[in-house]
């Protein structure tokens, strides 16, 4: 098996059934998993922020810091890859509000409806999430099966 590591701002899309996809830390970003289950292909993107007008010149360099930019680039990449829309499974996990008690800035939550929108305006569904609430969370994809695994600060590896 090989890891394939995704960092922040970053994406990594696989269809080789040895490779496993994992982000690790996820805070307020948001970890986007989509899964072809016919062709095995799969994705991962790790964005930051839900709006690229927030930094055009940033969005320019790094498209997949922003949820706007950063999802078509995912889901465009698998369509190379033989995926397609109809077929994929789609997961979610982080937006968490971490170091953020009194919930000021709620950039876990402005991620979380970014992500929402997004999929609302392309009528694509979210099969299964593990968003908000104020942990850290490392996920997995294994190309091989398609299953995604969220582990919570501290906590076990659980299936989502």
């Amino acid at each position: 098996m090989s890891d394939l590591i995704v960092g922040i701002s970053d994406i990594k899309v696989s269809n080789n059934p040895a490779d496993v996809i994992i982000t690790y830390a996820l805070g307020s970003c948001i970890a986007i998993i989509v899964y072809d289950p016919l062709v095995k292909v799969g994705g991962l993107l790790h964005y930051m922020l839900p709006e690229s007008a927030l930094d055009q010149n940033k969005a320019g360099v790094n498209p997949e810091m922003f949820a706007d930019t950063g999802i078509p680039i995912l889901f465009k990449t698998c369509y190379k890859l033989g995926a397609e829309k109809k077929r994929m499974i789609v997961k979610a996990a982080g937006g968490a509000s971490i170091l953020d008690d009194t919930n000021f800035f709620r950039i876990g939550q402005k991620n979380i409806m970014a992500m929402r929108k997004i999929f609302w305006k392309n009528n694509v569904l979210i099969d299964k999430e593990d968003t908000g609430l104020n942990y850290n969370r490392t996920v997995r994809l294994e190309i091989s099966t398609g299953k995604v695994f969220v582990r919570s600060s501290g906590g076990e590896m659980k299936e989502l």
